[in-house]
């Protein structure tokens, strides 16, 4: 039995994207912090669908040891899609910028997605029909004053990603390597980024998608067979090449 890994699975994107995979009858493999949303979503998978298996692990991958015991309880799995999801943000200038706040989320954004995507590729870089997909953002290719930290982790999920995808291709490698960079989207992420209980998207947005239509988007990507899914400044979603000039040779 093969299943779908999606870390950040309790709300927005990740909580959509399992609802679009399962919706193609893909067994899952759900992993977040709150095993009460986990559970809501797999109920609501299995009203969709009682055939599709759906395993929730709570894990908290802001502590780096987590995101290795994460991965070797699901050894036993034959995992033919991960999806590295989990992440955070960070809005505010640089000197003003909480730094305790700041390292949580480059452990998730960066050390956490750095080690699962490595450990992911080591075993399953020679297995057909695998693809690993990292969600970046639309900062992980324009730097965005008041959220440079976060941007710059995302530039980092960006170029290691597209690194690793030619490498694979290098390789001739049967895993696909690919990137999804969502822009403003409809979900958690910006009361979590503000510090803030609410945030209004039609009062303060004046584009931004829902978390269905962006997981809609992950879907096209992982259908296609470019490294890149990338959202526009006209909120156009485009399936392109790598972005990131590659120099394979020194």
């Amino acid at each position: 039995m093969k299943y779908t890994v999606i870390t950040g699975a309790s709300s927005g994107i990740g909580y959509e994207t399992a609802l679009g995979f399962a919706a193609r009858g893909k067994n899952l493999i759900l992993v977040a912090r709150r095993l009460d949303k986990l559970e809501e979503l797999k109920s609501a998978i299995q009203d969709i669908d009682p055939t599709v298996n759906v395993i929730v692990h709570t894990s908290d991958l802001s502590v780096t040891d987590q995101a290795y015991t994460l991965y070797n309880n699901l050894k036993e799995y034959q995992i033919e899609t991960w999806i590295n999801n989990a992440g955070l943000g960070e809005a505010s200038f640089v000197a003003e910028q909480n730094l305790d706040k700041v390292e949580t989320m480059l452990r998730v954004n960066i050390e956490t997605l750095t080690i699962l995507s490595t450990l992911y590729v080591r075993d399953y870089a020679d297995v057909e029909g695998t693809q690993l997909i990292n969600v970046s953002s639309a900062l992980g290719y324009a730097i965005a004053v008041g959220s440079v930290a976060y941007s710059a982790s995302k530039y980092y999920v960006s170029a290691f990603t597209e690194g690793l995808a030619k490498e694979l291709e290098m390789k001739g490698a049967k895993l696909k390597a690919k990137v999804l960079a969502p822009a403003i989207t409809e979900t958690e992420f910006s009361k979590k980024s503000l510090d803030t209980e609410e945030f209004d998207y039609k009062a303060n947005m004046p584009k931004y998608h829902t978390a269905k239509q962006m997981a809609g988007f992950m879907v096209d990507l992982y259908d296609n067979n470019e490294v890149v899914g990338i959202v526009d400044q006209n909120y156009d979603f485009n399936l392109r090449g790598q972005i990131y000039p590659i120099i394979s040779e020194f």
